[in-house]
Parts: structure tokens; C-alpha cells; sequence
């Protein structure tokens, strides 16, 4: 198969097999008005398989910390005139916020308007997040 370049844009490569989707909702972008490539379960030597999204708009403003929230081995790179001008790693953030939403009905993000959804890292191993007001276990849904 032969995906053709992007000359201004974003490309995320290294997405876990099976995740490109995910991504693919997390980050909104079916928001966009440009070309949006997704590439599921490509070759890797590296990886086995993996997924890869082309995102063709020069001005898009990627959230790294939604990118290491859904999938810590994610690599961006910054296409500009058809050359990668910069690569950047995302890592699993300490904090989310308004990523996703708190589930626990009786947490104040649920009664309370214009709260922010606010979750830190508690266990960086197992990719536990808790909420900073009510301590719930993430298992939020996207609030994107």
C-alpha cells in the first residue's frame, strides 16, 4: 500500500496497533476541515504493527498531553514544505485536564458548571489517573 506524503502538517507515528482510532477521537479531529490519513496496523520493525495518522493542516495545535495520556510511545513530527523540521516524543503526563470528565456523580465537577475535569497520574506503571477533587479512578469518558 502507498499512503502519499503530507507537505504541511503533523504525522503521529508509533501508535499502538489497534489505537489509531482512539487517537482519532481524543484528539476531535473529525472537527477538521483538511485530509486526515488513518494508517492501521502497518509493518514495523520496531513494533510489529502499528498505527499511523496524517493529519494534513500546517496550523494544527496538537494536545501532547492527550497524545501521552491515550498512548505514552506516540512520536510526533512537524512537516513543513514536505521535510520533517522537528520530532517530538510524547511521555505519559502527571496531569490531565479536560481530557476527560469524572464519572462519580457526587464529585463536584458533575454539580458544578465550568469546573475544569481535573485528573493527576497515581500510578505511573499501571497508567492510573485519579480525580484532584473526588480521588475517582479515571474511567471517564472523552470530554473532547
Amino acid at each position: 500500500m502507498n499512503i502519499d506524503s503530507i507537505q504541511n502538517g503533523i504525522v503521529l507515528d508509533h501508535i499502538t496497533a489497534g489505537k489509531g482510532m482512539e487517537v482519532y477521537r481524543y484528539l476531535g479531529l473529525d472537527k477538521l476541515d483538511c485530509s486526515v490519513a488513518i494508517i492501521k496496523n502497518a509493518t514495523s520493525h520496531k513494533m510489529g504493527r502499528k498505527d499511523i495518522l496524517k493529519i494534513d493542516h500546517p496550523d494544527y495545535d496538537i494536545n501532547l498531553d492527550v497524545l501521552g495520556y491515550v498512548d505514552p510511545d506516540i512520536s510526533v513530527s512537524i512537516i513543513k514544505d514536505g521535510v520533517t523540521v522537528e520530532k517530538k516524543k510524547v511521555n505519559l503526563p502527571e496531569q490531565i485536564v479536560n481530557i476527560v470528565k469524572c464519572k462519580n456523580p457526587r464529585c463536584i465537577t458533575t454539580e458544578e458548571q465550568g469546573i475544569q475535569h481535573i485528573f493527576k497520574l497515581t500510578d505511573k506503571e499501571k497508567r492510573i489517573y485519579r480525580c484532584v477533587y473526588c480521588e475517582a479512578e479515571n474511567q471517564g469518558e472523552i470530554i473532547v
